[in-house]
């Protein structure tokens, strides 16, 4: 693709963001990776409705204009995310109206409706003290457990494949904000968790202060204590009949656990991948799941795990699987 049909793809998504009024006056930044240390930037001070060609910008990796005018004075901070995630190819960075309010109220987010809460999960906006993005270091942290992050008193910024999953993304997360915002107002309370009977035990001590390696034997036993010693989940998994059988696996070693389970409990463990559902993530990302950083599902949903199965099905097992995940990190990993 060239540099000028690439500059029409942000003119198009700018629109986008403008006319769905994910981007007003002349706030916000779009960018693309076009090459090697080459990347397309909108300059400082346009309108994303009204973009032409010469408010994309082409910069190298340090920030040098390549073609005259002022790229945009968020420039490190798109520059960090793609020095920090090489298969990242599109960020956007604009200022969201419901998601700038709801956080100007509360420190956390928390989706009650199912597609809101698979996509996000728990989300804490990340405080700025200026206009500009002054220290990126936090939302470089917050990128590697999910495509989005939300910068306090500010706006947010996605990363993806193409701007339009950047896009979709900060959408979503605009539309979870509003349907909250609105339910608060109608019922003038404070967010109410999806599920009280898993929500009662949610925020439930750690059953010990004992710290395991990740993915090591001891660990996985204390899972297996900790599943068949609960009563929630065997209830829950009773009333979903969730017998089936889930593997997890560690990509860089390869290392899996498949569980067997009989109706929420487990029966047996083993290490053959051949599962009905294969969980592969990075260590990087499981030590987050475990570390209460991640939701699993949000993961699978923004492909920080790899699922094998069928999404569906596993959906169907959702109380019980969530309770199930809610156990594993009361195993914590050094």
């Amino acid at each position: 693709m060239s540099n000028d049909s690439q500059k029409q793809e942000i003119i198009r998504i700018s629109q986008l963001l403008w006319d769905k009024d994910l981007g007003s006056v002349l706030n916000g930044n779009v960018s693309l990776r076009v090459g090697e240390n080459r990347f397309l930037l909108t300059a400082t001070k346009t309108c994303f409705g009204y973009l032409e060609e010469k408010d994309v910008l082409l910069i190298d990796g340090q920030g040098n204009p390549l073609e005259p005018g002022q790229a945009s004075s968020e420039k490190r901070l798109h520059l960090d995310v793609y020095r920090n995630f090489p298969e990242t190819t599109a960020v956007i960075h604009t200022h969201t109206n419901y998601i700038n309010a709801y956080f100007l109220e509360h420190k956390i987010f928390t989706p009650r409706i199912f597609e809101s809460k698979f996509w996000f999960g728990e989300i804490e906006a990340i405080p700025q003290t200026a206009p500009n993005v002054l220290d990126t270091a936090p939302v470089i942290d917050k990128l590697k457990i999910s495509q989005i992050v939300v910068l306090g008193r500010h706006g947010v910024l996605a990363m993806g494949k193409s701007l339009f999953d950047c896009f979709l993304i900060i959408q979503g997360l605009e539309d979870a904000v509003k349907i909250e915002c609105i339910a608060q107002a109608m019922r003038a309370s404070e967010i109410r968790a999806l599920s009280p009977e898993i929500n009662a035990t949610s925020q439930a001590p750690r059953s010990n202060s004992k710290t395991y390696d990740l993915f090591s034997q001891a660990q996985i036993d204390e899972i297996v204590r900790l599943v068949n010693a609960d009563s929630l989940l065997g209830d829950l998994g009773a009333k979903a009949n969730m017998t089936m059988d889930l593997a997890v696996k560690m990509q860089e070693t390869s290392e899996v656990f498949r569980f067997h389970f009989d109706k929420g409990k487990i029966h047996k463990v083993d290490k053959d991948e051949n599962a009905e559902f294969l969980i592969t993530a990075t260590r990087e990302v499981w030590t987050s799941v475990f570390r209460r950083e991640i939701d699993p599902f949000v993961a699978t949903t923004q492909k920080k795990m790899i699922l094998r199965g069928d999404f569906g099905r596993i959906s169907k097992f959702y109380a019980p699987c969530s309770r199930l995940f809610e156990l594993w990190t009361q195993v914590p990993v050094k």
